[in-house]
């Protein structure tokens, strides 16, 4: 009997190896990794952090038990810090050792040893840590990619337990599969980081902060979306990591578009420089097209499409275009039948909200950050005419995490 489950644990995580190559986000690949290795050996909570430098930063933290507290569809806290690797602590121990560390008991750990465990955190959430495993994520070459911490093993009655040399042996089969697909959603996200500095030396609204926040905001709205209309588990998955590369690319079509206008601050445009600028949709387009992947569909109708209107009214283009009807030559956007509703991909819907919430509540160099309230209600008030509804109703469930996220990406300091 548990030979057979032994073995049905191992094609388990044969299949999850297949699908983690698949994963071409690196923040997307980090939280399905913490999220299976915690099933494997049904362990109650976790987290995973990357190495930056000398220090490990926070990306994802998970814990069962706490969540059972929230209503359906709610997430526990976007958590987002970091802290010095030092081998005080068990997590930079185990990065500057690279070798795992497995605690039976974090609370009996002796006071000469090298590490100690930090019970603050057991204190303000209200929990209580116990077995506890932790390892290194290294490349072949030796180099650090980040640290892997899961707590609480648990049995078939919801005890919490040691983790075993069954469930070691498990952890270490997978951690391996998971650092290769670590290295190569490193490669796309390097890909991706060149394209939208190329995007940020055209244009400074562009900046770093501003796409990670639209791409983390899209996310969010995405998974409170596919929760209020029940979609499948795989189909999530798949959505969600082509989502979180695809937002950032919402406006990377500005790279087309003249210096003259795209840097021109006063006075605001002329009715003909509008409608230039309103170009960096189907330019932006065209570099996905001819689509090759779900990735480039999606990122070519998130470009397309994030500036039509919900109620299909005269203020959202480039409406429905095609885009061998555009010359980047002559930059004017063809008059076009205007698109709405579900004929809007939600993709574009997504962003469209993230994109213009992030616009009014952050500095432009035409305007002021708007109070995040006032921002707020603005998308509010916008549902059903600028945007789709249910995205909005998304948006507005998801807002505690929206506001940490801004925290999280804050803009960078203007030079003096």
């Amino acid at each position: 009997m548990e030979s057979k489950k032994t073995d049905d644990k191992l094609q388990r995580i044969i299949e999850i190896e297949r699908q983690l190559g698949e994963i071409q986000d690196v923040d997307v690949l980090l939280e399905r990794i913490l999220t299976e290795t915690r099933r494997i050996v049904n362990a109650d909570a976790g987290s995973i952090y990357v190495a930056e430098d000398d220090k490990l930063k926070i990306k994802y933290g998970q814990n069962d038990t706490h969540l059972k507290e929230l209503a359906p569809g709610d997430k526990l806290p976007y958590t987002c810090f970091s802290f010095p690797i030092n081998e005080k602590q068990i997590c930079g121990y185990v990065a500057l050792t690279g070798k795992p560390l497995n605690i039976k008991d974090c609370y009996a750990i002796p006071e000469d040893s090298v590490y100690q465990f930090n019970k603050n955190t057991d204190v303000t959430t209200d929990y209580h840590t116990t077995s506890m495993y932790t390892l290194p994520l290294k490349m072949a070459s030796g180099k650090l990619l980040g640290v892997l911490q899961i707590i609480n093993a648990k049995d078939e009655n919801g005890k919490v337990i040691t983790f075993n040399e069954e469930a070691e042996l498990l952890i270490t089969h997978f951690a391996s599969s998971a650092v290769q697909a670590l290295q190569h959603a490193y490669l796309t996200s390097n890909m991706v980081k060149r394209m939208l500095k190329m995007a940020e030396f055209r244009d400074p609204k562009e900046t770093y902060p501003h796409v990670e926040r639209v791409s983390s905001y899209s996310l969010e709205i995405y998974d409170r979306w596919a929760f209020n209309h029940n979609i499948p588990e795989e189909e999530i998955h798949s959505y969600r990591d082509n989502l979180k590369i695809a937002a950032k690319f919402h406006d990377v079509g500005k790279v087309g578009i003249s210096d003259v206008i795209l840097k021109k601050t006063f006075p605001r445009f002329t009715d003909e420089e509008r409608n230039i600028m309103k170009g960096h949709t189907i330019i932006g387009a065209q570099l996905f097209d001819p689509p090759e992947s779900m990735l480039d569909r999606m990122s070519m109708e998130i470009a397309l499409h994030h500036h039509d209107r919900w109620d299909g009214g005269p203020s959202g283009y480039p409406g429905n275009v095609k885009l061998e009807d555009f010359s980047i030559k002559d930059g004017v956007v063809p008059v076009c039948p205007p698109l709405s509703g579900t004929d809007i991909p939600l993709s574009a819907r997504i962003v469209a909200v993230a994109d213009v919430f992030d616009a009014l509540s952050h500095k432009r160099c035409y305007k002021e950050a708007w109070s995040i309230e006032d921002a707020f209600a603005e998308i509010q008030n916008s549902a059903g005419t600028h945007f789709d509804p249910e995205v909005v109703l998304a948006f507005m469930q998801v807002r505690d995490r929206i506001c940490s996220i801004q925290m999280a990406f804050p803009d960078e300091p203007e030079n003096s």
